[in-house]
């Protein structure tokens, strides 16, 4: 027979003092991500925390909205291999993009059936008799509602740093990679091509074009290649060639896009903050060769 008066459960202690339930009474904790954010930037005005964590913390707060959708690369600007390409071109296309990894597709472009380590291609150099599919590296497919913060869970939990991002109608809208995902929480990741600038801005590439920095001066391509650069507007005036080429282009180029200026052919290999990083350049008349 049941108990007609139930012992009650024991309540949680609450073990705030009376201090701390009269200020939280007083001063409510943030009721939205928007009030959270407004108490971090109170936090760093009262010098509780730093800009570097405040600016950091907001972006934790604002990637649990943010989906794999939001920050891929588009399909249409995804570097793929060909299963069947050969060996020298699968060599330029390493050298040209400079990716540690890149999505492999067979026949049509959203067939993508394994991702092929940059690194890997040294064992067929070595051994060309080897099998590219046997250095195929399963690929992670996610949809584009995918949550950043629970693929950074999966990066870490199962060791991946791309996945492929398909849309509702189970084809290829684009890839991440951790780094975009880290991006959103510590802003941009140095990486390959950011070569200190004492370095130099101008690079010969094995393909006998160059590699040519978005912030070299105008000048100094000009004088590098022997060309006169100028815009197509006389009342316009740039300092560096990234600079020049957007304004041509009329827009932020993305990666991928090309066009051509005083005899030159740019190609955008590589973009960050909304500016050009890094061109692929060669000379018009080489460009049909070397392409």
């Amino acid at each position: 027979m049941s108990d007609p008066h139930p012992q009650r459960l024991p309540e949680k202690e609450d073990k705030r003092t009376f201090l701390q339930k009269v200020a939280e009474f007083i001063h409510p904790g943030p009721d939205s991500t928007e009030e959270l954010i407004e108490t971090l930037a109170e936090a760093e005005d009262n010098e509780v925390i730093g800009a570097d964590s405040r600016v950091m913390l907001e972006r934790v707060i604002r990637m649990a909205d943010m989906t794999a959708g939001d920050v891929m690369v588009a399909a249409p600007r995804m570097d793929l291999v060909n299963i069947e390409a050969p060996f020298d071109e699968l060599l330029r296309q390493v050298i040209n993009t400079a990716h540690s990894r890149f999505p492999v597709y067979q026949g049509e472009r959203e067939n993508i059936i394994g991702i092929l380590m940059a690194k890997d291609l040294l064992k067929l150099q070595r051994a060309p008799e080897l099998n590219i599919r046997a250095l195929l590296r399963p690929a992670a497919f996610v949809p584009e509602s995918k949550g950043l913060n629970d693929l950074l869970r999966e990066f870490r939990s199962n060791r991946n740093h791309m996945a492929i991002v398909i849309d509702e109608f189970g084809r290829v809208a684009g890839l991440i990679t951790i780094e975009d995902v880290l991006e959103q929480i510590v802003g941009e990741i140095e990486d390959e091509f950011d070569i200190p600038e004492d370095e130099g801005d101008i690079f010969g590439l094995a393909d006998h074009t160059y590699r040519v920095s978005g912030d070299t001066p105008i000048e100094r391509v000009a004088e590098a290649f022997g060309v006169a650069l100028r815009g197509s507007d006389p009342d316009e005036s740039f300092d560096t060639i990234g600079g020049l080429i957007a304004h041509e282009m009329g827009h932020v180029p993305k990666r991928g896009e090309h066009t051509q200026l005083g005899g030159l052919h740019f190609v955008v290999l590589h973009t960050k903050g909304g500016a050009v990083r890094w061109f692929k350049v060669s000379r018009v008349d080489e460009n049909s060769v070397t392409g």
